[in-house]
């Protein structure tokens, strides 16, 4: 186990973050492209239960987010649940929830660049992209508060698209209350399925943990900032959710591959659709930059325990940012989002995310009082939350998940093997 004090060696990383740094971080991540784009799929699945299952989804985001505070707090390490499930449940399943978001995440950064670039110029989509990647990676090579500095005008200017959109869909003459009702349409599969949906609008503030070795007094700072960005964000998407709803219904709002677009269209205001879709390259960039972040971290905190090359593990002497992850994760990034569409091929990314809060509830379930342990009741749901909207995802998305896990695991195996022999 290792143990946990202040950072003082020379391949540590610099505690720079305070409070808003972190708060902002998880706003970023969490108000990101998704809240443009989830509400439609999301609809399609449950129906007239679009509220219900984001109600849902918000308390296993609650228990996950409480259960990695109290994590957070206890093992202030890059990483994240890396870190939580080798220290609270053995090296392999850290390794496991290590690799689900690593290997899930990078796809997922390619997705998300390629998202600025469709919205920002759908003819150059790829060189958007690749610049988007280029450009964010040099930013957080030359220090972590330059990329807060970033995400913090990137989330004011989101949040104001938002509110825009909410007070045009509500202040104008085509809402009706009525369509918030819950009908004959709404199943319980369907609200799950929904509810998995929309839980990764929220799964962002993972990424304040995982920078749990660059936020000052972690003890305090992260155990606070999570649930405050948590809570913004729910205020947030609900806001969005009810005025949308109350526009298009939730046929239309299914129907819409621009739901937002579309409502203030419905709504009379259709000069305010590019500003949206300028809000959602903007988000999408902000989303980018929060998950390049976040898996070159992730990154990091395995090559140091040598589960990826060791060589990932160095610490730039002036920027203390984990400078070699951030460059293998960018040009990782930068090469598919140049070569391949794999907007569609991310589905094993959303079971992988749930397994990497399923580990991290199962780790603080593990904690003692003394350590700040979590009420039982809140990694319970937690687990057996993302556990349900884990299976309850489309069965493709179910399958390339779990082959990705196993896959990870078969190459743990073969490096253990590898080692035990070469130690005979």
């Amino acid at each position: 186990m290792n143990t946990v004090g202040a950072s003082t060696g020379s391949g540590d990383l610099k505690r720079r973050l305070g409070l808003s740094d972190a708060v902002t971080i998880g706003l970023g991540s969490m108000i990101g492209a998704g809240v443009f784009a989830a509400f439609g799929p999301a609809a399609g699945a449950a129906g007239s239960g679009l509220l219900v299952a984001l109600a849902l989804a918000a308390v296993v985001a609650f228990c996950n987010a409480m259960s990695s505070a109290r994590l957070a707090a206890r093992y202030p390490e890059s990483g994240g649940t890396y870190v939580y499930g080798r220290e609270c449940l053995g090296d392999f399943w850290g390794y496991l929830a290590g690799w689900a978001f690593v290997v899930g995440k990078t796809a997922s950064c390619a997705a998300m660049a390629l998202t600025v670039g469709f919205y920002a110029w759908p003819g150059q989509a790829h060189a958007v992209a690749v610049a988007a990647v280029v450009a964010l990676t040099v930013l957080n090579y030359t220090g972590v508060q330059k990329s807060v500095l970033l995400t913090r005008a990137i989330v004011a200017v989101v949040l104001a698209v938002l509110a825009a959109v909410v007070t045009t869909c509500l202040t104008s003459g085509t809402p009706d209350i009525a369509r918030l009702d819950t009908g004959a349409d709404m199943t319980v599969g369907g609200t799950l399925q929904a509810a998995g949906l929309l839980f990764f609008a929220f799964a962002g503030y993972a990424r304040i943990a995982t920078l749990g070795e660059e936020v000052r007094d972690p003890g305090r700072t992260i155990a606070r900032a999570i649930p405050l960005a948590l809570c913004a964000t729910l205020v947030v998407y609900v806001a969005v959710a009810v005025g949308v709803l109350a526009v298009l219904g939730p046929d239309g709002l299914a129907q819409s591959a621009a739901p937002l677009a579309d409502a203030v269209r419905a709504a009379g205001v259709p000069d305010l659709a590019p500003v949206v879709r300028v809000g959602a390259a903007v988000a999408a960039l902000g989303s980018l930059l929060a998950l390049i972040l976040g898996v070159s971290r992730t990154t990091f905190a395995m090559a140091r325990d040598r589960h990826l090359p060791h060589v990932l593990a160095a610490v730039h002497p002036r920027f203390r940012v984990p400078h070699r992850a951030d460059l293998i994760i960018g040009a990782v990034v930068t090469a598919l989002a140049a070569s391949v569409d794999v907007r569609g091929a991310i589905g094993f990314s959303s079971f992988g995310v749930l397994a990497y809060y399923a580990i991290a509830n199962a780790a603080a379930w593990t904690l003692a009082p003394f350590e700040g342990r979590p009420p039982r009741l809140v990694p319970v749901i937690g687990l057996a939350g993302c556990a349900a909207l884990a299976f309850a995802l489309p069965v493709a998305t179910v399958i390339s998940g779990a082959a990705v896990l196993v896959l990870g695991a078969a190459v743990y195996g073969l490096r253990k093997a590898m080692a035990n022999g070469s130690s005979r």
